[in-house]
């Protein structure tokens, strides 16, 4: 039985409600007319890491891939351009916005200028992508160690921590179905993560009960 419609089907609604938890933040701003407290550089990371895996799912034509990452790009800009709206630190998001925008081009004219072999182009951004995507999924590894410490959940994002697990999951079962360790491995740590993440919920739920909402904290 081949599972890969169906497991493309969860990748695209799981991925799409992992990435829509940023509205959550955009309609924080919006009503408080300011973008105080909440992060720019995880919209920022994000919309790199799509563009990054749309140039691969263009490359592979995987469609499973470009559409997720479409929604997703697009979504971040849209973050992104809010955030701007909102912030009262406008030249350090331009700055920023202007950096990524480098890396960015530097990226394209690589893969596209020094890179003109399909399979060599394809694995070098596959190991790209992989590399930004393990990096996205462990720097909330730090914050995890203070909620250790404080025995605080706050911080934490029950809704987004059930989104980033089934998430996770469906893209390694893709993974596998497809043979494609390029997507399989970077998503692996999501799934590692999001247990620690239920573990403390369990752990440190009955001390924080009094706290009625928890923050937006981003994968």
């Amino acid at each position: 039985m081949d599972l890969t419609p169906l497991l493309s089907w969860a990748c695209i609604v799981f991925t799409v409600g992992m990435f829509s938890t940023g509205l959550t933040d955009l309609r924080k701003m919006r009503e408080s007319k300011s973008a105080d407290n909440i992060q720019f550089l995880p919209f920022l990371t994000t919309c790199l890491n799509n563009l990054g895996w749309l140039f691969y799912g263009t490359l592979k034509m995987d469609h499973t891939i470009i559409v997720v990452n479409v929604i997703g790009a697009l979504l971040q800009i849209l973050y992104i351009v809010m955030y701007f709206l909102y912030t009262k630190q406008k030249r350090l998001v331009t700055l920023q916005t202007l950096a990524a925008a480098a890396v960015l081009i530097c990226g394209w004219l690589y893969f596209t200028t020094f890179l003109t072999e399909g399979d060599a182009r394809l694995q070098q951004l596959g190991l790209t992508c992989s590399v930004v995507t393990v990096s996205m999924y462990l720097s909330p590894l730090t914050d995890l160690i203070a909620i250790i410490r404080s025995g605080n959940v706050q911080v934490l994002s029950f809704p987004l921590t059930v989104a980033t697990f089934f998430t996770s999951t469906a893209w390694v079962l893709y993974g596998l179905q497809l043979n494609d360790y390029y997507i399989t491995v970077p998503n692996t740590p999501g799934i590692f993560t999001s247990l620690i993440r239920f573990y403390l919920f369990w752990k440190f739920a009955s001390t924080s009960q009094s706290l009625p909402s928890y923050k937006p904290l981003h994968a």
